[in-house]
């Protein structure tokens, strides 16, 4: 019976996890390699889009999706990684856990706080970014909006858009880190902002003749008078 146990087991655990693919490193983004003719997603963690920027009251936008590229280009490109691949996301791509020279890259990446631990996949990075989060190593020193977070704004931007182009009015055209709505009511005397995801954010429409206006971050808001909406 203990022999047919621990066959079922490596039977179980070969099915989750596959040696491979290894090959030469090619850097796609800053969670997405190519090793050999095999793109990979890494394993748990998530960068900041190429095109995403990022900012706050202290500093202005600023292309970091770009900089994390090509600083994991800087530490990885052209090495050789050894992978274990654990899945295949919903665009075809290997999912895998990726050492090169011994350094599990996934763990380097996240540590020094290019990118972050994306914890819906798993915990195997939530102490290298709270380790990163601590020495404001990275993207922790900046004002960066979490990639999820980025994607979900880009996705309600692009429907605003839609909505906007089937009532014949032009797009209100915003830059992709500064997604948060400065409104102020009919009568000048409330100033409100609207995060993506509020009840109101959709409809709300920003008049900068007015004196309405986006903002990158929450701080950057308050900083310059206005307070959340209640919804």
């Amino acid at each position: 019976m203990l022999r047919i146990a621990l066959v079922t087991a490596a039977l179980v655990l070969g099915t989750m996890a596959h040696a491979g693919p290894n090959g030469t490193i090619r850097v796609v983004d800053g969670d997405t390699i190519k090793v050999g003719d095999t793109t990979v997603r890494l394993h748990a963690i998530d960068a900041p889009e190429v095109d995403q920027m990022c900012g706050d009251a202290q500093s202005p936008a600023w292309l970091c999706g770009a900089w994390v590229r090509d600083k994991t280009r800087e530490m990885f490109e052209g090495r050789t990684a050894r992978c274990t691949s654990t899945d295949t996301d919903r665009y075809g791509r290997v999912v895998a856990k990726c050492s090169a020279n011994g350094r599990d890259i996934g763990e380097t990446l996240v540590s020094e706080g290019l990118a972050f631990a994306y914890r819906d996949y798993g915990m195997d990075y939530d102490l290298a970014e709270k380790g990163a989060a601590v020495t404001a190593r990275g993207l922790h020193g900046t004002g960066v909006m979490s990639p999820a977070a980025f994607r979900s704004a880009q996705r309600d931007a692009a429907q605003t858009d839609q909505r906007q182009a089937a009532r014949n009015t032009v797009p209100e055209a915003i830059n992709p880190a500064c997604v948060i709505k400065g409104n102020i009511s009919r009568n000048g005397e409330s100033r409100i902002y609207h995060l993506p995801g509020q009840r109101h954010y959709d409809d709300t429409r920003i008049s900068e003749h007015n004196g309405e206006r986006w903002f990158c971050s929450e701080a950057e808001a308050r900083a310059a008078g206005w307070r959340k909406a209640r919804k």
